[in-house]
This record gives C-alpha cells, sequence and structure tokens, in this order.
C-alpha cells in the first residue's frame, strides 16, 4: 500500500503541551471530583498530526508557532526526533507555548480545554509563503486551532496542491476555503454542527456529508467505533472498524487518522484506501494512553491489512 513515491506533507497548525487528567467521570457542571493522575506529554492537533503522519512513513514539515519556553524548546526536540522537519516553525519570544487540559474518563472518553498562546499568532502572510516554496505535488494539512484568516490564507495560496482541512474546532470559513478541501475532514459532532443533520452512523454521516453547504470538493466525517464515511464527486463510502478494540484513550485519535489519511494520500492513494488506513490508525491509538505516544508505526499497521 505504501510502495509509490512520496509526496511532501506540510502541515500547519498547533503545537501544545498537554496536561493529561485520569478521572472516574468528566465532571459535570459545578461538580468536583478527584483525579487519579496528572501527566504531561506533547500535543496540539498540527503536532499530533505530523508526527501520525512522519511514523507512518510520510516525509513532513511542520509551520506553527511556540513560545520561548521550556514547552515550545521540549515539542520541538520531540518533533524533530520523530522525523519531523521544524525550520518553520516560529520562536515567540513573548508569548507562551500552547496548553491543553485533557480529562479522560474509565470509558475512555475525553473533555479538552485549550489555553492557544503562541498558536494564536500563527501569521498568514508567513504561511503563505511557506505554502507557495512547497512543492506543488505537496499536501497541506490545516486544523481549526490556528486563526481562522490564516487558515484561508493557507487554502488560497496552497492552489494546485491538495488541502486537507480538518475542521476540529469548527471556526467560521469563507465559502471558498471549505469549497477547496479535499478532503474536509470532522467528526460526528462538528459535521452536525455545520449540516444541521444529528449524525450517529454510518447512514447519517453520510445524510451530513450530503448536506454540507457549501459543499467540499471531498469530505470525510469520522463516527467514532463506527470508522468513518466518505464522499467525493458523486460516489460515497463507508470504511467500517475491522477489528474492535477496547478504547484506553480516545485523546488525539481523530489526529491519528488525518496524520494517517495524509500520508496515505501522499503515497498516492486514492481516497476510500486512505480512508481505511485512517481507521486502523485511529483504533490502534484509542487502545493506548496519551496523543502522540499511542500513535502507530506502518509496521504495526501492516499485519491489519486486509
Amino acid at each position: 500500500m505504501m510502495d509509490r513515491p512520496l509526496t511532501d506533507v506540510v502541515v500547519i497548525g498547533s503545537a501544545n503541551r498537554d496536561y493529561l487528567i485520569r478521572v472516574e467521570a468528566i465532571p459535570a457542571a459545578g461538580e468536583t471530583v478527584l483525579a487519579r493522575s496528572l501527566t504531561n506529554s506533547c500535543g496540539g492537533k498540527g503536532a499530533n498530526q505530523a508526527v501520525a503522519a512522519s511514523r507512518l512513513g510520510a516525509r513532513v514539515s511542520f509551520v506553527g508557532c511556540v513560545g520561548d519556553d521550556a514547552d515550545g524548546a521540549l515539542l520541538l526536540r520531540e518533533m524533530r526526533s520523530e522525523g519531523v522537519d521544524v525550520a518553520d516553525v516560529e520562536v515567540l519570544h513573548e508569548s507562551t507555548t500552547g496548553r491543553a487540559f485533557v480529562s479522560v474518563d474509565d470509558a475512555g472518553e475525553n473533555c479538552i480545554a485549550v489555553v492557544s498562546g503562541a498558536n494564536a499568532k500563527v501569521n498568514a502572510a508567513k504561511v503563505r509563503r511557506v505554502v507557495e516554496r512547497s512543492d506543488p505535488q505537496s499536501i497541506v494539512v490545516l486544523q481549526g486551532e490556528i486563526p481562522a484568516d490564516t487558515v484561508a490564507e493557507a487554502v488560497r495560496s496552497a492552489q494546485p496542491r491538495r488541502v486537507i482541512v480538518n475542521l476540529a474546532p469548527v471556526i467560521a470559513l469563507p465559502d471558498d476555503v471549505i469549497a477547496a478541501a479535499d478532503p474536509l475532514v470532522l467528526n460526528e459532532q462538528e459535521a452536525a454542527t455545520l449540516s444541521g443533520v444529528p449524525v450517529h452512523d454510518a447512514e447519517s454521516a453520510l445524510e451530513a456529508a450530503a448536506a454540507l453547504s457549501p459543499a467540499p470538493t471531498s469530505v470525510v466525517i469520522t463516527i467514532g467505533a463506527g470508522g468513518a464515511v466518505w464522499s467525493a464527486e458523486g460516489t460515497s463510502g463507508h470504511e467500517p472498524v475491522r477489528t474492535p478494540v477496547a478504547a484506553i484513550d480516545t485523546t488525539g485519535a481523530g489526529d491519528a487518522f488525518v496524520g494517517a489519511l495524509a500520508a496515505s494520500l501522499s503515497h498516492g492513494n486514492g481516497l476510500a484506501d486512505a480512508v481505511g488506513f485512517g481507521v486502523r490508525a485511529g483504533s490502534y491509538a484509542v487502545s493506548r494512553p496519551g496523543a502522540q505516544a499511542s500513535y502507530a508505526y506502518y509496521s504495526d499497521l501492516v499485519p491489519d491489512l486486509v
């Protein structure tokens, strides 16, 4: 599956220091609970997706911002150790590195609060320059944890490169930016927010994909244990989880999916195959704790290929 010539993957997005809190149940509003543990790890949707793609054989560069602090230095060291090119990461002397506070319950579900820090200063003009000098065959990957105007500038300057827009969290983007996404990647909640169609299974996910307006070039909607659906050029499909796993921690699983999707596309695979590969990578990640630490290498997923 991964024996074709590589295309570069340029990930533009966030880098955070994650603070992971393990609890029996996510607290309700006004409720205080006792946590079992607190651990630190490397995260941020952009950095996560870059590491996930690199571990799966893609040639990856990351574009973003960190603060001039210990957290930022650690994130850069870790991405370098994962084979990610960080030459275009800007270190901001008057900002702190982004931080994410993640609570994970006994069912593996999570809730996350992010303090953007330096991520809020990823500059549209710089991103445009980086994208324009990248290989015209590159795949550009974006998320919603950096300013909307930067995402829009990146998408517009990326043409004719293929652009994956993972709209997580959902931010307001111009119609032409959404229309250029190939694919637009959403989870159930994000798809419901944008389409107005409640998503709870593959059938309703495909209904939501068809209801998106403006319509992206292609769309992928992840549905947790149900796998993911895709729609492009009048065709659509469902890629289920082939080997069910017990979820330990869902933190960063969506990023594992997007990174694997980008890696597969970078090797010349079609969207359906890439979505299937992403589902396998996401399933692998939820069976292990943490975000980047839980991500598969290609050798981890090869035995599962059918």
